[in-house]
């Protein structure tokens, strides 16, 4: 193998990520809560994987991002990040962590790091976190903020709603940058809003529902290959329908079994 090509299989950094804003270089990030999909995820070649504290609503079906504890995130993200070899990896704190004060926040980002193979935290949150965030940076621990909608607190904001304060979203956006975070996720923001955020940021932004004018992407992954059950949101684009295929697949299989088709001699041992 080549040394270019050992390169083009390396890991990406931090430094790396944010080099990518001013190379004008699109990111990406899909959500993995498993070795299998994060397997095949970074090998398509995506640039972060975010174990999201969605495999709350995703994995284990519960109706909002609530009730996933840090053990059950640590779990995850250990599958996650084996899977890895070039994806820079992103775990989510769990509610309330990052709302119990700075040393315990930092514990358990720090147990997150020790026992995952994970890079980096992403806490909900701009200026209300900045003092986290900083003390998080400060630990040795890359952080991404997360301004706009916040799943976390959506009882307090009366549901899940598109979020069109400028000025507090650039206030947020900027104070997570300003205490060291590396790059921010903007959530349910009008595209205007959202382009006007991003150019004035020196970090990425990586947007869901958020316009193109953000410096990345990101969906969670069964959304993005159409194995949601449920509600999508209407800024996902599904670019497969795997939903179909498994129960097209699991309908022939069931059939192949009560007529006695399967198994056959040729998936049999003589």
């Amino acid at each position: 193998m080549s040394s270019k090509s050992k390169r083009s299989h390396a890991r990406l950094t931090v430094p790396q990520i944010v080099k990518m804003k001013n190379a004008r270089q699109r990111i990406t990030m899909l959500t993995a809560y498993d070795y299998t999909m994060a397997s095949l995820l970074d090998g398509a070649g995506v640039d972060m994987l975010l174990v999201g504290d969605s495999l709350a609503m995703v994995v284990q079906g519960h109706e909002n991002t609530l009730p996933v504890t840090l053990e059950e995130m640590i779990y995850h993200a250990e599958m996650v990040g084996r899977a890895a070899k070039r994806a820079l990896v992103v775990v989510d704190l769990p509610f309330p962590i990052n709302h119990q004060g700075i040393h315990q926040t930092v514990v358990a980002a720090g147990r997150i790091l020790k026992e995952t193979r994970c890079q980096a935290v992403k806490l909900e949150g701009g200026a209300d976190q900045a003092e986290v965030i900083s003390a998080l940076v400060s630990a040795g621990i890359p952080v991404v903020g997360h301004v706009g909608l916040r799943p976390q607190t959506v009882h307090a904001m009366g549901g899940y709603k598109v979020q069109r304060d400028q000025d507090q979203l650039l206030t947020d956006a900027t104070a997570a940058q300003d205490a060291g975070a590396f790059a921010v996720v903007v959530e349910c923001v009008p595209a205007e809003i959202a382009t006007s955020v991003s150019k004035k940021l020196i970090i990425p932004t990586i947007g869901i529902g958020a316009g193109a004018g953000c410096d990345g992407q990101v969906l969670v992954c069964n959304d993005m290959i159409g194995l949601t059950s449920g509600y999508v949101p209407s800024f996902v684009k599904a670019y497969a329908d795997i939903s179909k295929i498994i129960q097209s697949a699991t309908a022939r299989w069931c059939e192949d079994v009560k007529e006695n088709r399967f198994p056959d001699d040729e998936h049999s041992f003589g």
